[in-house]
């Protein structure tokens, strides 16, 4: 089975160790074994097609597994129509970096639910993906796969159930998991190996078989408050959780190929390493 881990932008020893730039990445994840990484896209899709390129040369001689997350400003579910209508151009855009380096996967936030029910922002979020898919088939970009994210936050559009639901919009689409933005919306509930297990069940019978094993998967430890997600720890972290060890034991039963996008708070590297690490030993036992 080929699971990918990675990280998703750039830990903090990637400084320290006297990198600067993006064409830099391949040889930094190298040095940790990883085989996957996260191009962010928070802030906007401002990465100019010639060093996209430059870079998806390195990434493919280097192996790498690449996806690309959209910006933190697309809203699917908005009551405002010229809000999502510019999420179908951002989402557009991410896609068309996605192709210019090299990338299958474009991780989109579902939205939010403030004002409206979360049946309405649902069918709202459908809607944009719909539009979304329509946009990518003309302009020629229908084999990047879209993945909606599980969110941390509870006001957020985003439970498993809500992300499942939107992944039926298209086959093409994969569920984003997000294990961290879960546990922490639910308040801890991925307290052992029957938790995960209960989730990737869901995924299959939602989903179908193939789907649940090629899902995107997001981890890293989150303390959280009664409102969700708080803010991102790392693996030195032992009162939030969740345990990458349960998650990676549940992944080798269901003979699971995902790709692992590791987002400590700055040591994403590291624990990416510890996960890859952990999953090769199980694997061989």
């Amino acid at each position: 089975m080929a699971v990918y881990f990675g990280v998703a932008g750039n830990s903090a020893s990637f400084f320290t160790m006297g990198y600067a730039h993006l064409l830099q990445v391949p040889e930094y994840l190298k040095k940790f074994e990883l085989d996957a990484y996260e191009y962010q896209c928070g802030h906007g899709v401002r990465l100019s097609e010639q060093k996209a390129k430059d870079f998806k040369k390195l990434a493919n001689d280097a192996g790498l597994k690449l996806s690309v997350h959209s910006p933190y400003y697309i809203s699917l579910s908005s009551i405002e129509e010229t809000k999502r209508e510019k999420s179908v151009e951002y989402i557009l855009q991410t896609a068309t970096l996605a192709e210019n380096i090299g990338a299958k996967r474009i991780v989109v936030h579902s939205g939010s639910a403030g004002k409206i029910s979360r049946q309405e922002a649902l069918e709202l979020a459908k809607d944009t993906l719909k539009k979304s898919v329509f946009k990518l088939k003309t302009e020629g970009l229908s084999h990047i796969n879209i993945c909606p994210e599980t969110m941390g936050k509870i006001n957020q559009l985003g439970t498993l159930a809500e992300v499942l639901e939107l992944c039926l919009v298209d086959e093409s689409f994969i569920p984003c998991v997000d294990f961290g933005h879960i546990n922490a919306r639910e308040q801890g509930l991925l307290r052992n190996k029957e938790e995960f297990l209960n989730l990737f069940d869901n995924i299959e019978n939602k989903l179908g078989t193939e789907r649940m094993k090629q899902i995107h998967i997001h981890f890293s430890k989150i303390q959280y408050t009664a409102g969700g997600e708080q803010r991102h720890l790392t693996f030195a972290d032992n009162v939030y959780g969740p345990n990458y060890e349960d998650l990676l034991d549940v992944i080798l039963k269901k003979h699971c190929e995902p790709v692992i996008i590791c987002e400590s708070d700055g040591t994403q590297a590291e624990d990416a390493k510890t996960m890859k690490t952990y999953y090769q030993n199980i694997s061989k036992s």
